[in-house]
């Protein structure tokens, strides 16, 4: 399927976008701000579109109903659109000016659909959070993130929220493609996503328990997906900022030892390999797995790149000063031996290896 994707270059769309990629079935054609004009252009040919380009509440009062407008009408254009997913919000229609605007949006999207004969899925999102949001835009949780790591205290309204992990969206947006309702039925037009339970308080106090562990390069007990994907938030923030992380390295006369990975409560799984020099291993990315790398002897370098950039990050570590490089969630990475010796490297993940869910995709860095 070829699917136009609106604000791919926005916290949403670059999650639904990676994700997409790392399913590897449709053909994406990405929208960004700079492309907009060339909406209907880019529309003419695409099967589905997934709009989820839109301004946050502080924005213009009609500004999603005015993106909405101009993809209905690319979308009344276009020779093959049969479907049209919208990322909406569970504020949707709640009275307030940034509500009525998502609730217009959505009648503009489901007219367009129902005139064309295509099917209109209308997905109402909570709160989001995930690797990369914005502070002080996006997310109360990545303002929070960055409030923790720069040592400072964030302005704290403790209530009830539902969350949602921006790779969850990106599934449900997916999921979409293939939803077996029309424009026509009510209930498509009204579809809400559930997140995960937390509080505004409980939320902060999680993610300053996380940073003093994970300041001496331990990793926390995480018991949820939930904190999983916060904590990957977290370290995203993090990166490249706090890597490479030192070990303390202990040694006497017999030789020497260092711990390579704490896990509070934790277990995970450990590998270990030999690399000739001039070889490189990895080449991938997960979109949910901790990785560390730890090299016991030899000369290595680590690179990193975050999915759709073009800008490289790399460590030269050595055996002789042992250090961790954990990998950022959606980041492409690698390991070459740049010695002439061989290279000995530990692999520890926070979950079990399953061949029918490797959560691993190929990627040259």
């Amino acid at each position: 399927m070829k699917i136009l994707l609106t604000g791919a270059d926005g916290f949403l769309g670059w999650h639904t976008r990676t994700r997409l990629s790392a399913q590897g079935d449709h053909e994406v054609v990405p929208v960004t701000r700079s492309m907009w004009g060339q909406l209907s252009a880019l529309a003419r040919d695409v099967d589905a579109i997934i709009h989820v380009a839109g301004v946050n509440a502080h924005g213009e009062p009609t500004g999603n109903s005015d993106l909405a407008a101009q993809v209905a009408e690319a979308a009344r254009n276009s020779d093959s659109c049969t479907r049209i997913v919208y990322a909406n919000t569970i504020h949707a229609g709640n009275g307030t000016p940034y509500g009525s605007d998502k609730a217009r949006s959505a009648e503009i999207l489901s007219e367009v659909a129902a005139e064309k004969g295509a099917k209109f899925v209308n997905l109402r999102f909570p709160n989001l959070f995930g690797e990369h949001a914005r502070p002080n835009y996006n997310t109360f949780v990545a303002t929070f993130i960055q409030a923790v790591i720069d040592g400072t205290v964030p302005n704290i309204v403790d209530r009830p929220i539902a969350l949602l992990h921006a790779q969850e969206a990106a599934q449900a947006l997916i999921d979409g493609l293939t939803l077996e309702r029309t424009a026509s039925e009510a209930e498509a037009l009204a579809l809400p996503i559930m997140g995960s339970q937390a509080t505004v308080r409980g939320v902060y106090d999680m993610l300053l328990h996380f940073d003093r562990l994970y300041s001496k390069g331990d990793i926390p007990a995480l018991r949820s997906p939930f904190e999983v994907s916060l904590f990957n938030s977290y370290r995203a923030a993090l990166f490249p900022l706090r890597s490479p992380i030192p070990l303390v390295k202990h040694a006497d006369q017999r030789g020497s030892f260092f711990e390579t990975v704490r896990v509070v409560d934790g277990g995970g799984q450990t590998s270990f390999s030999t690399t000739v020099p001039g070889v490189t291993r990895g080449n991938h990315y997960h979109l949910r797995k901790i990785e560390r790398f730890v090299v016991l002897s030899g000369n290595a370098r680590i690179s990193l790149r975050r999915i759709f950039s073009d800008e490289v990050v790399s460590f030269d570590v050595s055996g002789d000063e042992p250090c961790v490089v954990d990998m950022p969630t959606m980041w492409s990475h690698n390991i070459i031996n740049i010695g002439s010796e061989t290279l000995t490297t530990l692999f520890w993940i926070n979950e079990l290896f399953d061949p029918g869910d490797p959560d691993t995709f190929a990627e040259v860095v």
